[in-house]
Formats: C-alpha cells, sequence, structure tokens
C-alpha cells in the first residue's frame, strides 16, 4: 500500500497529521482516521482507499458521492447530517496514487455510533427512519446523472441466468450435494421479474438508492440515539426504493444470523418488521407512491432470494467473491435466505396487511 502520510498529504487538511490509526471493519475499502492539528486544534478525518477490484472506475464513484452530498446540503441546515467531501489541493475529491488507487477524504464525526446490531425496537427504527428520509431528500434528484457504479447490481433476471450457467457448468462437482437449493431457485423463476415489470407499468419509479442500507450506515447520535446521517455511499446509484427497504429487511428483520446452520433457528420477525416499516415510510414523509409501498414486501423477498441466489452461485463457481471462513460458508448463507424466504412466502399476507395500514 502506498504511504499513507504523502496521500494524506494531497488533501486540504486543516493542519499538518498527527496520527494516521486504521477504522471499521469493513470487507470493501481500507479506511483510517487521520488527526491533524493546527495551532492546537485537533481535526479528524475519514481517510479511505476505494477497492479498485470492486469499483473499477473510482473518480466516477467519488463524482457520485460529490453530487449527492452537494444535494442533500440544499435540504438541511445541519452540517452533520451530511457527509463533506475535503477536496485535494488541485482541486479535484479524489487522489490516485501510483498503483493506481483511488483515494477520498472526509469529514469524521464525533459522538455518534454505527450499530452492528440494535439494542432496541427505537434504535431499529431510527435506522430505518434514517433511509427514509435518504429516499425523501432526493426524490427531486437528476437520477440519470448518476454513474452505476456496480453494473446490474439488482438486476435478479440476469443474476437468475447466471445461477443457472454456474450449475450448468458445475466446474467443481458440487451440483450433487444441492439439488434441493437448485430446486427452490427454479421454483421461484416467476417471481424475479416481478419488479423490473412494475417498473415497465408504471407502478415503480427508478430513484436514487443507497444499496447497502445496513444498520450500521446509519449514524445515530449516541446519546439521543436518533439518526444524523447516512454513510457509504459508494453504491448510491439509480435503483429501485423497494430494494433499499428489502436489504434492510434481509440483514435486520431475520431472526438468526446470515449464515446460522441451525435453520429452525430462520424466520422474519414481523414485529421488526412493522417496526422498520413503520420508520422507513416516516423517512419517506409521504415520498413514495401508493404503488411502491405496496411492494415493499416484493422488496423484501426479492433481496433476500437474490442473496441466496448469490451464494449459491458463489459456492458453485469456487467461492469467488464473497469472503469464506469455513467450506461451505455460502452453503450455509444460501440455506439461510432460502428458509427465510420460505417463512416470508407462509407469512406474505401478514407483510402485505403491515405495509398497507401504513398507506
Amino acid at each position: 500500500m502506498a504511504d499513507i502520510n504523502k496521500i494524506v498529504a494531497k488533501f486540504c487538511t486543516d493542519g499538518k497529521a498527527t496520527s494516521i490509526a486504521p477504522c471499521g471493519n469493513g470487507l470493501v475499502n481500507h479506511t483510517f482516521v487521520v488527526n491533524t492539528q493546527n495551532e492546537g486544534k485537533v481535526t479528524r478525518y475519514l481517510l479511505q482507499a476505494i477497492n479498485k477490484n470492486v469499483f473499477p472506475d473510482g473518480p466516477q464513484l467519488v463524482d457520485n458521492i460529490y453530487k449527492i452530498t452537494t444535494f442533500l446540503k440544499t435540504k438541511t441546515n445541519d452540517p452533520k447530517a451530511v457527509i463533506t467531501l475535503i477536496p485535494t489541493k488541485d482541486g479535484k475529491y479524489y487522489h490516485i496514487d501510483g498503483e493506481g488507487v483511488c483515494w477520498r477524504m472526509s469529514d469524521f464525526l464525533d459522538d455518534v455510533v454505527c450499530l452492528e446490531r440494535f439494542d432496541s425496537l427505537d434504535e431499529f427504527e431510527q435506522c430505518a427512519y434514517g433511509f427514509g428520509n435518504f429516499q425523501r431528500q432526493l426524490s427531486d434528484f437528476p437520477v440519470d446523472t448518476l454513474f452505476e457504479t456496480i453494473k446490474n447490481f439488482h438486476n435478479t433476471p440476469l443474476r437468475y441466468e447466471t445461477f443457472l450457467k454456474a450449475v450448468e457448468e458445475d466446474k467443481f462437482g458440487r451440483r450433487v450435494d444441492v439439488e434441493e437449493e437448485i430446486a427452490f431457485f427454479k421454483s421461484e423463476k416467476d417471481f424475479y421479474p416481478v419488479l423490473f415489470n412494475a417498473n415497465k407499468e408504471g407502478k415503480l419509479p427508478i430513484r436514487v438508492t443507497h444499496n447497502d442500507t445496513k444498520t450500521n450506515n446509519v449514524m445515530l447520535d449516541a446519546a439521543t440515539r436518533k439518526a444524523v446521517r447516512v454513510i457509504d455511499l459508494d453504491t448510491v446509484m439509480p435503483g429501485f426504493s423497494v430494494n433499499d427497504f428489502g436489504d434492510a429487511i434481509r440483514f435486520g428483520a431475520n431472526t438468526a444470523a446470515e449464515d446460522e446452520r441451525d435453520l429452525t433457528k430462520v424466520s422474519l420477525d414481523l414485529e421488526l418488521f412493522d417496526v422498520y416499516t413503520r420508520g422507513f415510510l416516516k423517512g419517506c414523509a409521504g415520498g413514495l407512491t401508493e404503488d411502491e409501498v405496496m411492494l415493499l414486501p416484493e422488496g423484501a423477498k426479492m433481496m433476500t432470494i437474490e442473496c441466496g441466489m448469490r451464494f449459491l452461485t458463489d459456492y458453485l463457481q469456487g467461492d469467488v467473491y464473497f469472503k469464506t471462513n469455513y467450506p461451505g460458508h455460502n452453503l450455509d448463507r444460501a440455506r439461510t435466505q432460502i428458509e427465510l424466504v420460505r417463512d416470508m412466502n407462509r407469512k406474505w399476507q401478514v407483510m402485505k396487511d403491515i405495509v398497507k395500514k401504513y398507506i
């Protein structure tokens, strides 16, 4: 990796760096907290090296973030509410080092928390509110000006085609052990184009979407536990609002871990589904159409089944995309998602009734 001190020196910081330390547990980008000092005043920044294997066009990614954050600043007077990018000394908002790695710097907030798992229903609702408010504030943003940082990221029909190809090729001879799982994904094939069909029918518009709506991507005030800002904007691009909602449900309303082996522990917690729906729609503040709201359950099921399909595809391809901690890890993940989808199917009408009451 490049000399971090030299990278920091490329940005317009307030004073010289006095310390640089790794930050967070992200699996994609390398992140550092930089402390600077100027006449006794200490300022902290967040410095990140963008993973070029995941995001090959770093400058376009940073340009997306610049456009989004500049727009969001017109919607609020609170400087804490929106990420502030720090420019480089040559007037850009990124720096490319000698190895071709794209770096960016932003402000650092103190007195906030990012929760891997929430401790209360109120915290979960605040995370939902944060992402819903993100949707509301960007509802009139010109979405066609955004770069697609990961092509076809949530194109479920295309993911299904990739899955079928992996099944057919069976490069590692693993198909024999997963015929039941393969049969499950094939049985749901008519569901995969549902959101794209709704879009064609004018029921589901293309909007600005975050695409990584885990609870730890909403900063909460450390004291009040109220949503402060949405972070990790690398995957912000055009998409469907219901997918943002759905990925949060897949992650947050599952009663078990993503890779739980005991499938009897896996289910959709309807109370958490209700709480997140309420918080998300409060944040949206009427910004979604009635058709979109009624498609929220489809978003939850779509993100869960797509993720499960991707896990099984990666297992069949030799575990080349997702980081695994043991043999069969991706298969465990896929089975968990399958069980969660099955439970959603059992609770489908209740899910529909929950979203309907919030219209």
